[in-house]
Formats: structure tokens, sequence, C-alpha cells
């Protein structure tokens, strides 16, 4: 699709408007929950996409896991890239958040819960459509929570709060995962236990003022305003920015165990799933210092693109490591490379994106809009990755990865409002 430059440039007044309603100050106490909200919903997405859904599969399909697992996972992030807006655009009418986190996480148990219990890859898939739906009504309002409750001079921080979540999120997930790999529902409960507790405690917890409630608008309307969100210029390049950058992390990440487990030469008595839990906490611990520093670094900076464009940048140069090195010293040095890119993303694409927003009252509808930016790629990563693997093999599919991720670093470039 061609994109018109015709766009005006936004005026200061539209720059922040979406920080109209924001207070001085984040509230006591929400930082704390913003991470721990995070760090819980992770934990079921690293946990199950990366450990217990490839090790179901595998169990159920062995000599087709490849294909399976982009069939699966390609289906079930359809159903994230319809709840998550349609989900913020819920909120937004109802004018609250908290009852939409406390429904998504308490309904994870009952998904999980199935999702375990079955056994064939056609329930399979049913069942995680199903996880993947609350999940994203759970995710959709509590992405809100920054641009409603954060100003816009603290965002960097509070982005380095909610990234924080994915590595710490990451490190429980592989672990319990890995701790369950001979049990799947046990895991599966685990994980969405995690989520109801995150839940509770960041509905009851946090403060919430009430927005005014929006009356009802017909479906027409609602895809009128999803579509009127991209017209916006710097939107429309966030947006851009950060699908590329997601395809090409989740093109490699999505398919980790079986990279480790087919083409990664591994040290002598070393199993897959150990591996991934060596992994996964040594790129949580590089994600963590990134995030550390570039998060209140850019709000000292004021300079969030430049952080977007090194890390994605840094993504893709890692994805070299290992075409290079195919082996188990060569994956260590791969992730902690991706862990330092990937965490500085983090902890300043949120602050970007928010001050992006083109409206303040339909905040949660447009970070909706963004977050198919996130579940659109994992809808075509597991096609193209399962396409590239069978065709051309690991190596190649590194290279595509590390490919996207730079131009996800062009992409920031053109937005014009934001340094």
């Amino acid at each position: 699709m061609a994109l018109s430059e015709s766009t005006p440039t936004p005026t200061p007044a539209d720059v922040h408007a979406v920080d109209a309603g924001a207070p001085a100050q984040p509230s006591r106490g929400l930082l704390p929950l913003l991470f721990t909200g995070n760090a819980a919903m992770y934990a079921l997405y690293v946990g199950v996409g990366a450990i217990l859904l490839p090790l179901q599969i595998q169990h159920i399909a062995p000599h087709d896991k490849v294909a399976m697992l982009g069939l699966v996972s390609g289906v079930s992030a359809i159903f994230a890239a319809v709840f998550n807006p349609v989900a913020g655009a819920l909120s937004d009418r109802s004018g609250r958040r908290n009852p939409w986190i406390l429904a998504g996480g308490l309904l994870a148990v009952p998904a999980m819960a199935l999702l375990g219990a079955v056994n064939s890859i056609l329930l399979v898939a049913i069942a995680w459509c199903l996880g993947q739906a609350v999940m994203n009504v759970y995710q959709a309002a509590i992405t809100s929570i920054v641009p409603d409750r954060v100003p816009a001079a603290k965002r960097g921080t509070a982005s380095a709060a909610v990234g924080l979540g994915l590595p710490v999120g990451s490190i429980v997930g592989v672990l319990v995962g890995n701790a369950c790999a001979s049990s799947f529902r046990t895991g599966y409960l685990i994980l969405g236990v995690l989520v109801a507790m995150a839940a509770l405690l960041v509905s009851g917890l946090s403060k919430e003022q009430r927005r005014p409630a929006k009356g009802p608008v017909s479906f027409r309307e609602q895809v009128r305003a999803f579509t009127d969100s991209l017209r916006a210029h710097d939107f429309r390049w966030a947006f851009i920015g950060r699908a590329l950058l997601v395809l090409g992390y989740f093109a490699i990440s999505g398919y980790q165990l079986y990279v480790l487990q087919d083409h990664i030469t591994l040290p002598h008595g070393m199993s897959a799933t150990a591996a991934a839990a060596v992994l996964t906490p040594l790129s949580a611990v590089s994600m963590l210092v990134s995030i550390a520093v570039c998060g209140p670094l850019s709000d000292r900076l004021d300079a969030r693109k430049r952080f977007v464009g090194v890390s994605a940048a840094a993504s893709g140069v890692s994805a070299l490591i290992p075409i290079v090195s195919p082996n188990f010293t060569g994956m260590l040095i791969f992730s902690v490379v991706n862990g330092l890119a990937f965490g500085c993303f983090m902890a300043v694409d949120t602050a970007l994106v928010t001050l992006v927003l083109p409206k303040a009252e339909d905040a949660a509808r447009d970070m909706g809009v963004l977050n198919i930016a996130n579940a659109g790629p994992q809808i075509i990563a597991p096609f193209i990755a399962s396409t590239v693997v069978s065709l051309a093999g690991y190596d190649t599919l590194f290279a595509l990865g590390g490919v996207l991720s730079v131009l996800g670093a062009l992409a920031v470039r053109p937005i014009r409002s934001v340094r």
C-alpha cells in the first residue's frame, strides 16, 4: 500500500493531545503493578509459545511439527489481531480498563486448562485461539494504562517498567515450561493462574479515574475509525516500524526450540529444552540491563527514535551470529546481543507510540490498532518461517529476521513529532 505524504504535520497541540487527561505524575505503585501485569502476560506467551505448545505439537505430530506449529500459531494469531483492537474499543466505550484486565486474566485459567487437556492438532488450534482471545482482552486494557495515567515526560520510565515484564516473564515462562515439559496440563494451568493473580492485583490496587462512557458505535463506523487511525502520518510509521521488527523477531523466536533440536550443535548430553532454559534467562538479563538504562535515558535525552533505530539495527546484526557460528556458543552470543537490542526496543517503543496516538479519547482503540502490529506479524511469521525452513533451512530464516529488523529501524525515521 502506498503511503501518502499529504497528511498535515501534527501541531504541538495535536502531538500532546493524548496526554491531556494524564496526571502530572503516575499514581504511587502504578509502575510496579504495570511490571507485574506485563510479566505475567509474557510468562504465559513465552512459556506457551516457546516451550509447551511446540512440545505438545511435536508429541501429536512429530513428523509434521514445523508445518503444524506454523499453522496453529498463525491461525491463533488471527484471533489476537481481531480481539485486541475490539477489546480496546470496548474498554474505551465503557470508560474503564480494570474490569477488562480482570475479566481477561480470570478467563486465562479455563482457557489454559482446556489447552492442556486436548490431544489433536485441531483441538489445540481451537483452544489456543480461545487463549489468544482472552489474553488480548487483558493485553488491550493493560497496554492502555500508560497513555491513560502516565504523563508524556514519564513515559520512557513507564515504558521501561512495562518492558521489564518481558525478560522477567520470559524467564518464568521458560522455567515453568521446562519443568512441566512432560506434563502440559500442569504447565498451562500454572501460567494461567499467574495471569489471573496479576489481574487481581492490577485491577484491585491500581486507582482508576473513570472516563465518560461512549455510546454504541456501528460496525461500519468502528472499521472506519480503525482505518482513520492509520491515516495519521506518525502513527502509521510507528505501526509499520513495530510490525517489521516484531515480524523479524517472531520469525526466529517462534521456532527456537526446533532450531535447538534440528540446527544447533549442543554440548553432549544437553537437551533442547535445557538449552532454552539457559539461553532465555541469559537473554532476559541482557534485556533487563538494556531496559534499565535506555528507558530513563530516553526521557532525559527526549530522543525516542534514536533508541528504537539503534535497537532494531542491533537486532538485525544479532541474527547473523547463528549463521556464522551454528553452535551453543554462537547461540549464547546471539542471546546476549539480541537481548540488549530487544530490551532497548521494549524500553522506548511504548513511549514513542503513546506520543503519536491520534486522539486521547480513543487511546485504547488506537493502542489496539497498533497492537495489530504485534499480532499481525505473528499471523504471518509462522507461515513464513515454516516455508523458509522447509525450502531453505534455518540459516535463511535467521538472515530474513535480520533484514526485517533493519527495515523496522528505517521505518521510524519519517516520524515528525517525536525526536
